[in-house]
């Protein structure tokens, strides 16, 4: 009878993590460059202590002008997990629900299906409750100027991937 309640146990822990990952599995891959561009900040950060993974979307946008580039705008939310920070397989972790999310903003510009370093992708994540209402505009204004005056409509005017 233990051994049974053990392997329940295990199997339970094991879809609670998978599910935790899932989300970030189901997003187009140049979401998801940007996503671990985000977290790469992220974690270079020296107060952070838990170990982040995409928790979900918000909101996202994509510009194709052509000749193999796009440009991205992606409002998601991270999630603390009960890993430490730097755990390499995230496989196990599992979402913590004492921790505010962090909303992040970002945007860049990708050709060949690689995030272009010019111009420089811009990388906005703040603990939730503190995001304030210029905090967001300051973010719509600077993906809409971002270098984006490729003579292509604004990011944020652009409703094709919600």
């Amino acid at each position: 009878m233990a051994a049974l309640l053990l392997l329940l146990f295990s199997a339970g822990a094991l879809f609670l993590s998978s599910d935790a990952q899932e989300a970030y599995n189901q997003l187009p891959e140049t979401y998801r460059k940007g996503v671990d561009l985000a977290l790469e900040k992220l974690n270079s950060h020296v107060g952070i202590q838990h170990h982040f993974l995409f928790f979900r979307s918000v909101s996202k946008s994509d510009i194709e002008p052509g000749f193999d580039v796009s440009y991205i705008y992606h409002h998601f939310y991270l999630k603390a997990t009960k890993c430490a920070k730097g755990t390499v397989d995230s496989a196990s972790c599992q979402f913590r629900n004492d921790r505010p999310l962090i909303d992040c903003a970002i945007c860049y510009k990708m050709f060949g299906g690689e995030i272009e370093q010019e111009p420089k992708p811009y990388v906005h994540c703040v603990h939730k409750p503190a995001l304030t209402e210029e905090m967001k505009t300051t973010r719509v204004n600077h993906c809409n100027m971002l270098g984006y005056s490729s003579g292509s409509p604004t990011l944020l005017a652009s409703t094709r991937t919600k």
